[in-house]
């Protein structure tokens, strides 16, 4: 029974601010004018305004409740209409100064109106400080001519305090709107990340099932003319690797329109990127025609998903360039698992460039490819390492060295 008490002592005086805090901007302003109003006649909060003069009081009439309704109800209108709410917040002080008025809450709507103007003004912000401040020298010398006792070092001290909430006001608009432009920055950023890895993406899963459908489709070509009864097993090779593709696509524009996550996050195990279908890699780019060994030495652990989908992408990548730019020649994949690291490396055998009249040789270079490119990133966010390009003694060669971070640590 106590601990409900306790938790009703906790919950309740809870609600109304939450429900306040969930409030429109607008209404709170609302709220604020009225309740201000309303103080302005409680004699006892009389003391508490502010004032500037010093003239005989004269009694309350009719004109000094319109003049106290005048400092107060514009304040709803505040962040609407900032520059309206202090002229006539501050024509109203004015003329209660100027007449004698005795003093109540409602001053305070100049300090706030000063504040709301500083804070939420957009459009000629110094020359309305210009004109504030030009106003207040017209009502110093109008009460200097009244009979005020105030002196010079009166109207200064006042002056810089009701400047002071307007600097403050601009403080606070100041920092909004570099924070506001933070965010916006923050948000292109991750945006123009999200594209790129998008963009990376598509190209790990389309590039190399396209670039094999091509080689596969060039070969069943050939063989129309040459041998006949073999083009069929070329033609299937095709219309397989064109649902793998077509599979992967799939799955991956629907995770990124669903979440907006990696693909491999939810990819099913059938079909994810990982470790363990390296295999099919190698068995892809064999049934397009290119020979490749594979060997893995080590115990092969379950990693976590990043790191699983750099290894494969690393291995999916150079198999694809091998196709492109050295069809025929000889790859070898080599995947090493050790204890701190997995050390893979692809190298393909034969001259780095190949002769002009080649179709492969009309393509960009590999070293200065996006897919390269994406995956030395991919490699330095799991604080691995990927390099590129020609063997001394011919041939080209991809070696990553990734982490090995193995899951149920």
């Amino acid at each position: 029974m106590t601990s409900r008490q306790d938790l009703l002592r906790r919950t309740l005086p809870r609600a109304p601010l939450e429900w306040w805090q969930k409030q429109d901007a607008f209404l709170k302003d609302d709220v604020l004018a009225l309740l201000l109003a309303l103080s302005a006649f409680v004699p006892t909060l009389s003391t508490i305004g502010g004032q500037i003069g010093d003239l005989p009081e004269r009694p309350a009439s009719a004109l000094s409740v319109a003049l106290v309704l005048a400092q107060t109800l514009p304040l709803a209108a505040r962040r609407r209409w900032p520059a309206g709410c202090l002229a006539v917040v501050a024509g109203a002080f004015a003329a209660y100064q100027a007449l004698g008025f005795a003093t109540t809450m409602a001053s305070w709507g100049l300090y706030l109106a000063l504040y709301s103007a500083g804070a939420h003004q957009v459009r000629f912000r110094r020359h309305l400080a210009g004109v504030v401040s030009a106003g207040y020298g017209v009502l110093a010398l109008a009460l200097d001519r009244l009979g005020s006792p105030q002196t010079i070092a009166d109207y200064l001290a006042f002056y810089l305090t009701v400047a002071a909430f307007h600097l403050v006001g601009s403080t606070v608009r100041t920092r909004r709107a570099g924070e506001a432009q933070r965010r916006r920055l923050a948000a292109e950023v991750a945006a123009a990340a999200e594209r790129a890895r998008i963009a990376g993406e598509l190209h790990d899963v389309v590039t190399h099932h396209v670039t094999a459908m091509v080689i596969q489709a060039d070969a069943a070509q050939f063989l129309l003319t040459t041998a006949p009864d073999k083009a069929g097993e070329g033609l299937a090779a095709v219309s397989d690797t064109g649902r793998r593709a077509l599979t992967e696509l799939r799955h991956l524009l629907g995770v990124l329109e669903a979440t907006g996550r990696s693909a491999s996050a939810e990819a099913p195990a059938d079909r994810a990127p990982t470790l363990g279908r390296l295999a099919d890699l190698v068995e892809q780019a064999r049934r397009s025609g290119q020979p490749v060994e594979f060997d893995e030495h080590g115990e092969r652990q379950t990693q976590p998903v990043d790191v699983e989908l750099a290894a494969y992408r690393v291995v999916q990548e150079a198999l694809t360039n091998a196709m492109k730019h050295a069809p025929g020649r000889p790859t070898q994949v080599a995947v090493r698992y050790g204890a701190q690291h997995i050390d893979i490396k692809v190298t393909t055998d034969g001259p780095t460039a190949l002769p002009p009249a080649t179709p492969a040789a009309r393509e960009p270079h590999p070293a200065g490819g996006r897919g390269l490119a994406g995956l030395r990133a991919r490699a330095r966010t799991v604080d691995g390492e990927l390099k590129a390009g020609p063997r001394p003694d011919g041939g080209f060669e991809v070696h990553a060295t990734l982490p090995s971070k193995p899951a149920w640590e």
